[in-house]
């Protein structure tokens, strides 16, 4: 029994159990799962469209509008309708161009511009985004494959103890009881439910995963769990400002955007400014006459003007107008202090539980784990030896597996920890 015992003890971090159903399937490892997904993210292409449709509407809107031509008769008697007759009657063929509000031409490219550069910034947000979605998803699949590791690895010792019940039961030496019998086969089928349970999870996070790299996500993944590295470590976390941590993620891509939003909000104040300059127009008219009924020739017309309107009455309209767009860009900048300090939040909440979950790793390596090992080993020997209780030998076993399985908990979910710190201390794009 202590050499099954000892064969089905497994480290926590590291779990080398031989898939052979799937050894010549390459495992999918965490790097890879991550450039799959960034590469077949469509969002990524509709962003660079979207910039490229802002960069071509800001061409066009900085163009001057068409010009208009009119052809009329202008004149022209109509008891003969001959444009001999009167003097006045002609072909007139005319052009005219607008010209928009002052500077509204070269604001409204501007703008466009604006946000068209705020694209590569949500750009980077996004795949900073799919990058922790991915390893989240892929950290949480790890967990469910090595906890059924750990358990396949366990059961063994668990059909020996019914094993061992069972013979023990049936002899007329044996101590064991019918309820032990019972006891041992409960927790061998608990243990098979918990098996059920963990592939049932694996299967849906799978399925999710597959939303990001398609099919691939029901490959095996690799026994060793990676290590991420962390951009910045805060060893105290509560007690550091706002305004320095606001320092940590001033530059982050999402924050950027938002100035993006605010720059072109400016500029909408400055196009709805320009509502106080008039709009003019200018016209070009030519006039062909006819000779006069004697034969005379006469001089065609030429005409040349320019119309603009006046904005006097402006309380209802442009006033408002540049009042609307003023708290358009406060409202653009309160978004930003609330992006901010839902970061500033997230930063510091992430980093505390992150410095917690390394004392209880700690805690788990040199003291929880040794200690469940030894009481385990202890109660399975007292029992072997007709000196212990089967009950207490099989808690035991059950303490150790889940010991086991809130071990690695602890691994998987300070590795999405540092992902998500590293996410919000992103910066530039």
């Amino acid at each position: 029994m202590k050499l099954l015992r000892r064969m089905a003890y497994l480290s926590v971090l590291t779990v080398v159990v031989p898939n052979f159903a799937n050894a010549q399937e390459p495992p999918l490892n965490l790097q890879d799962a991550v450039s799959i997904a960034v590469q077949e993210d469509p969002w990524l292409t509709a962003s660079k469209q979207t910039q490229e449709a802002f960069a071509s509407e800001a061409i066009a809107s900085s163009s001057l509008p068409d010009p208009t031509i009119s052809f009329t008769a202008a004149s022209f008697p109509v008891d003969s309708f001959s444009s001999r007759q009167e003097g006045m009657a002609q072909l007139v063929v005319g052009v005219s161009q607008a010209f928009p509000r002052g500077d509204t031409l070269s604001l409204s490219r501007k703008q466009k511009n604006q946000l068209a550069q705020k694209q590569p910034f949500l750009r980077a947000d996004r795949i900073a985004k799919v990058k922790t979605t991915v390893t989240k998803l892929w950290l949480d699949i790890f967990f469910s494959q090595q906890s059924i590791r750990l358990i396949e690895s366990d059961r063994a010792l668990f059909e020996q103890l019914v094993s061992t019940a069972k013979a023990s039961y049936t002899s007329t030496e044996g101590k064991a009881r019918q309820q032990d019998v019972i006891r041992a086969q409960l927790e061998l089928t608990r243990l098979d439910d918990r098996l059920t349970s963990l592939r049932q999870k694996e299967e849906q996070l799978q399925s999710e995963l597959s939303e990001w790299i398609g099919v691939i996500a029901k490959s095996r993944l690799p026994d060793d769990l990676p290590s991420l590295t962390l951009k910045k470590t805060l060893l105290s976390p509560s007690t550091i400002p706002n305004q320095a941590l606001y320092e940590l993620i001033k530059e982050h891509p999402v924050l950027q955007a938002t100035d993006q939003d605010i720059l072109a909000s400016e500029t909408s104040v400055e196009l709805a400014q320009q509502g106080y300059k008039p709009q003019w127009s200018a016209n070009l008219k030519y006039g062909h006459r006819n000779d006069d009924p004697s034969g005379n020739d006469r001089a065609d017309l030429l005409s040349v003007g320019v119309t603009f309107d006046v904005p006097l009455f402006t309380d209802n309209k442009q006033d408002k107008q540049v009042r609307s767009a003023k708290f358009k860009t406060e409202a653009k900048k309160t978004e930003k202090l609330l992006v901010a300090r839902q970061l500033i939040a997230n930063l510091r909440s992430t980093f505390l539980q992150l410095n917690r979950l390394n004392e209880r790793a700690a805690l788990y390596h040199e003291e929880l784990l040794p200690q469940m090992s030894a009481q385990s080993e202890a109660a399975l020997t007292a029992y072997n030896n007709d000196d212990g209780d089967f009950a207490e030998a099989v808690r035991s076993q059950i303490a150790e597996i889940d010991a086991k399985i809130d071990a690695l908990a602890i691994a998987i979910n300070r590795q999405k920890l540092i992902a998500e710190a590293n996410y919000l201390l992103l910066s530039g794009v």
